[in-house]
């Protein structure tokens, strides 16, 4: 907290500043001072402290570095400014760099304001708070001397900080310690007792202090002149949550498919049978394969008769049945042919085949027992007797079957 600061007052504003209007005020080391509106850790700043050699009512305006180095510090030790440019006034009495300095070592520093940053989404934006009015800020500051190995003496000082102040904690937690009138400045400038420096050390409740941002420049302390506190706009960073940074894109509306580039591919219209049939598990589809009834399906293994596929292929026709077709293929004469007897009886008796009707309902299959079945009829393949579901029985010596079955029939047929 307060690690810059403007200061840029002349030599005579220092004693009106700190209310010291008619006390002798004697000058030490002021050729060093520099006035400057970017004002660090290093810089020569003039303070204000008692006259301790000369006059015991005058004052000193005496030019010492900012960030104290304390007297115990090694002669031969690297000093670094930064360390210890804050106390923070709850641990004076404890540290023992400050509590050694509370009795006589008080002095006061006047700014005409200080710099604060305040973290605005992933940067940190610095403001400039200061004086409504325009008088110059007094902080209650700690000094002390140094002797380095050469026997130079270094005067260097601290400034007091303490809690922030309801009205710039939305800023920083903490802030300078302010003295706001006469009384707080001869306090802490004159009185010996310890005990009433509580009352001066805590935050300034005043209303009369303003605030407004600066450019980020600042925080460079090569970067001087009156652009330091020249008001600017700050615009708001737009902070995207995790799930607004993953959201998805839009997804685009399915386009209509064009029916005039692309050809409609005619499928055969399946029945509800057939449908479902192909549907169970184990009766996958074939490709390039016309569709068939749910009868047909059954039967797909199964050789069909020429009647019922005469019947399927040829729907301009008339259809007949299967008695009319068999009596067309019977001889004109019985004496010519000693097996048409067996095929006509065989031709009544044909059994599992589907005819159609005219609307294409499959009518209700009926099964018949074969008597006799002609000798010469044709062996059936082995891999279609393997898909049957039912066994086929072997003909005996005779070549006559008790329970033929159709695949044998049409065997004798081909």
């Amino acid at each position: 907290m307060c690690g810059r600061g403007r200061c840029t007052l002349r030599p005579d504003d220092f004693s009106r500043a700190t209310y010291l209007n008619g006390r002798p005020v004697r000058h030490l080391n002021m050729d060093r001072y520099r006035p400057s509106y970017n004002v660090g850790p290093g810089f020569n700043v003039p303070v204000v402290r008692r006259d301790d050699g000369g006059d015991s009512n005058g004052v000193v305006l005496h030019c010492m570095k900012w960030g104290l180095i304390p007297s115990f510090t090694k002669k031969n030790e690297k000093i670094d400014h930064f360390k210890m440019f804050n106390a923070r006034s709850e641990s004076l009495r404890e540290k023992a760099s400050f509590r050694r300095l509370l009795p006589k070592n008080r002095c006061l520093v006047s700014f005409e304001g200080f710099y604060e940053w305040k973290k605005d989404g992933s940067r940190k934006q610095p403001y400039y708070v200061h004086f409504k009015d325009g008088r110059p800020l007094i902080f209650a500051a700690l000094y002390d001397s140094w002797k380095n190995s050469e026997g130079e003496i270094l005067y260097t000082f601290t400034i007091v900080t303490t809690s922030s102040s309801s009205s710039i904690e939305w800023l920083h937690d903490r802030m300078p310690v302010i003295l706001g009138n006469k009384d707080s400045t001869e306090c802490w400038l004159n009185d010996s007792s310890l005990s009433n420096l509580d009352k001066i050390l805590k935050p300034y409740e005043e209303t009369d202090l303003a605030w407004y941002p600066v450019t980020t420049a600042i925080g460079k302390l090569s970067f001087d002149g009156p652009e330091c506190v020249k008001e600017i706009q700050v615009k708001k960073e737009e902070t995207k949550s995790i799930s607004q940074f993953f959201s998805k894109k839009g997804v685009q509306a399915p386009q209509e498919p064009n029916l005039e580039k692309t050809p409609i591919k005619e499928e055969p219209i399946e029945s509800s049978e057939a449908k479902s049939v192909k549907e169970e598990p184990g009766n996958e589809p074939i490709m390039n394969e016309p569709v068939e009834n749910s009868l047909q399906k059954s039967e797909k293994e199964e050789p069909v008769s020429e009647s019922t596929l005469e019947n399927t292929r040829m729907k301009d026709e008339p259809l007949e049945t299967s008695q009319q077709k068999n009596v067309k293929e019977e001889p004109e004469s019985q004496e010519d042919n000693p097996q048409s007897i067996t095929k006509k009886e065989d031709s009544h008796n044909t059994s599992d085949i589907s005819s159609i009707s005219p609307e294409g309902t499959p009518k209700i299959k009926e099964k018949r027992d074969y008597e006799e079945f002609s000798a010469h009829a044709k062996p059936v393949a082995q891999e279609t007797e393997r898909k049957h579901t039912s066994p086929v029985r072997k003909r005996g010596k005779g070549g006559n079957d008790k329970q033929p079955t159709l695949f044998s029939y049409f065997g004798k047929s081909q």
